[in-house]
Formats: structure tokens, C-alpha cells, sequence
């Protein structure tokens, strides 16, 4: 018999946290399984290295975690024999796209992003603490903006970021501007680590989210997961690909998806 490992891609906010209170306890008797199993559990977010790694310390999660949607895998010191954190980059620095969104402003697109917006601002944008605001502004490589304007006009942003070699990503409260890299593409990295070390293991990937950023995710996973949420009606694979989805929003949705995988395979 093949012997399986399960490894778990999640995306945060909507997903595993709360869309408004950022709260994750509902998942902890799913979390707590995973834990036992020896299950890696992998933060996949658009929010930054210093946000998730609050959130790390806080569910005590000690597995490699990815960044601002893909912008970079973060492997903790001593996960896979590495010596000392190590960081893979798959984008380049925050500096470019804003230089881009700052010649873009000037031209008259209608947009608010995090750069331009005081922490008291984004805290109440977000909902996030002044602290945890701070934190969020903090980014490497992407810029989450709110748009002010028309549909027409969107599309002609999308087109006009295109031309630098960027794209404008849907998330559950805002739009990322970033180059074209995503989610999928860091977790495809990982697997392959986990799977050079398992050899004659069959490696399972579990992905978790909520909104359309998360689709290739999604798509690229084993065992594909939507979490009812504000835009999950609108989180479609392409292909026909089926996904199971959850009746409950958030971390209690997470939380029976999970539980029902880890049945069926222990089953």
C-alpha cells in the first residue's frame, strides 16, 4: 500500500479567519487534528511576512508560510535541513509597482492604495488594530488598493498595468496589484520539496479559500476547497473542476471541511 501525506494550503482572511473579526477558534478542533496527524498546515495569504508571522505565533504553526499572494515562500529555520530561514523570491520589490500605480495615478485612474492611506485610515478600512495596520502596510513586492471608479474604467486599468507587466487580483476587500505570480505557483514550490523528501509517498495537497485570488490555488490542488464567503459564489475553477464547498462561512466551514477530509482518509 502507497502510503499517503496530506499537506494544507490555506488562505486567511474569510478562510481560516473570520471576514470581520479575524477570529480563528472556530477551526481549532480541525487545527488540533492536523497537529496530531503531523499534517503541515501552510498560510497562503495576501497579507505580509510580519502579519503572518503574528498569526504563526499565535496558532503555534511552525511550517513554512507564503506571502503577499505568492510573492514569496518563507521556510522556517531547519524545516527542510536548511540552516537558516530561507526566503524564495517569485517577484519583484513593492517599489516598482508603486512607482507604476504613482504614474497610473497621475494619469488620472481612480484608486486609494494602502501606501497613500494613514494607518488610522487603513485600520478603519480593514478593520485591523492600529497595530495590526502597521503591519499590513509593511509589504515586499505587492499593493492592495481600494477602486473608486467604473467598470469600463477598471478594465482599462487592468489593461494599462498589463503593459508593465502587472496584474490587478480580486481579493475578498481589495484589489492587488502585482506582477504575475499567485498563489498557486508558491505552492506548487512547496510540494515539490515535500515531495523530494517522501520519497515513495504519495503527497497530497489540500487547498482552502474564498475568493477569486484563490482560484488557481484551488485548481492546482489534490483536494480543492471553497469557504462560503462574501465572493465565494463568484470562485468558479475552470475545466469543470468540482470543489467541495463549505455550508458554513469562515473558520467554522474550514473547520468541518477539514474534519471530513481527515475521515475520508483515515477511513
Amino acid at each position: 500500500m502507497i502510503k499517503r501525506r496530506l499537506v494544507v494550503f490555506t488562505d486567511l482572511d474569510g478562510t481560516l479567519l473570520d471576514h470581520t473579526t479575524y477570529q480563528w477558534l472556530p477551526a481549532k478542533p480541525a487545527l488540533d487534528a492536523l497537529w496530531s496527524a503531523q499534517v503541515p498546515v501552510i498560510l497562503n495569504s495576501s497579507k505580509t511576512r510580519s502579519e503572518i508571522q503574528a498569526l504563526r505565533e499565535d496558532l503555534g504553526n511552525t511550517d513554512p508560510y507564503i506571502t503577499e499572494n505568492g510573492a514569496a515562500v518563507v521556510i522556517p529555520e531547519g524545516y527542510f535541513d536548511n540552516e537558516e530561514q530561507q526566503v524564495v523570491t517569485f517577484a519583484r520589490p513593492r517599489e516598482v509597482v508603486l512607482e507604476i500605480l504613482a504614474a497610473l495615478r497621475e494619469k488620472g485612474f481612480p484608486f486609494r492604495s494602502f501606501e497613500e492611506m494613514t494607518v488610522a485610515e487603513l485600520a478603519s478600512a480593514t478593520g485591523l488594530d492600529e497595530a495590526a495596520a502597521i503591519k499590513a502596510k509593511a509589504r515586499d513586492a505587492t499593493e492592495p488598493l481600494l477602486w473608486k471608479g467604473n467598470d469600463a474604467a477598471l478594465a482599462e486599468f487592468r489593461r494599462a498595468l498589463a503593459i508593465h507587466q502587472l496584474q490587478l487580483v480580486e481579493g475578498g476587500r481589495f484589489f492587488h496589484a502585482m506582477g504575475f505570480f499567485d498563489k498557486a505557483g508558491a505552492m506548487l514550490y512547496l510540494m515539490e520539496q515535500y515531495r523530494e523528501r517522501s520519497p515513495g509517498v504519495d503527497v497530497v495537497s489540500i487547498a482552502l479559500g474564498d475568493s477569486p485570488n484563490d482560484a488557481r490555488m484551488l485548481e492546482q490542488a489534490d483536494i480543492p476547497v471553497v469557504i462560503k464567503g462574501v465572493n465565494s459564489d463568484s470562485l468558479v475553477l475552470s475545466g469543470g473542476r468540482k470543489a467541495m464547498r463549505s455550508d458554513k462561512a469562515g473558520p467554522a466551514g474550514w473547520n468541518d471541511c477539514v474534519l471530513q477530509i481527515l475521515a475520508d482518509f483515515s477511513g
